[in-house]
C-alpha cells in the first residue's frame, strides 16, 4: 500500500531530496538510456508528491502553478519505480497528483508534457492530446490538458 507526502520544495530534507533526484535518474536517465539535465532549476517551484511503500520512495511526480511552467498548472516527472508498476501505482499517483493541484492551486486545468507511449494511460485520467507529437529529451512526447 503506497502513502503519499505532499511538500514544498523547502520542505524537502536532503535525505528525500537524494531519493527524489535518485529515483528520477533510475527511471528517467539509465531505464529509459535518456541523456538529459534532470536538474532544471525548476524543482524550487513545485510541490512534490511523494509516493511510500515500506519506506522506500517508490512513485512522484512534480507539479507547479500556472505559469511556472506552462500557462495551465502542470504534473511532470510522472514515475513509478519499474518493479512496483504491476500494481498500478501510476493511476494511484496521477488521481493524488491531480487533487494537490486542486487543493493547493486551487486549479482544475492541467497541461502535461506525455510521453507518447503514455497517452491511453492519461486518457485514462481525462487528459485529451492537444499537440502533434514532438521530441523532447530524445523522445517523443504530447502535449495534453484535462480541463
Amino acid at each position: 500500500m503506497l502513502t503519499f507526502q505532499i511538500k514544498h520544495f523547502n520542505e524537502i530534507n536532503t535525505a528525500e531530496l537524494y531519493e527524489i533526484l535518485q529515483l528520477r535518474s533510475e527511471v528517467f536517465v539509465v531505464e529509459q538510456d535518456c541523456v538529459y539535465q534532470d536538474i532544471d532549476g525548476k524543482d524550487q517551484k513545485a510541490i512534490h508528491v511523494l509516493g511510500y511503500k515500506d519506506n522506500v520512495l517508490v512513485a512522484y511526480t512534480r507539479c507547479f502553478k500556472p505559469h511556472d511552467y506552462f500557462e495551465y498548472a502542470s504534473i511532470g516527472r510522472v514515475l513509478v519505480k519499474e518493479s512496483e508498476r504491476k500494481y498500478k501505482y501510476g493511476h494511484i499517483l496521477m488521481k493524488q497528483s491531480i487533487a494537490a493541484i486542486k487543493q493547493e492551486f486551487k486549479e482544475t486545468t492541467i497541461k502535461i508534457s506525455a510521453q507518447t507511449y503514455l497517452k491511453k494511460f492519461y486518457n485514462t485520467h481525462g487528459f485529451t492530446q492537444v499537440s502533434e507529437e514532438y521530441m523532447e529529451d530524445g523522445l517523443p512526447h504530447i502535449a495534453m490538458i484535462k480541463q
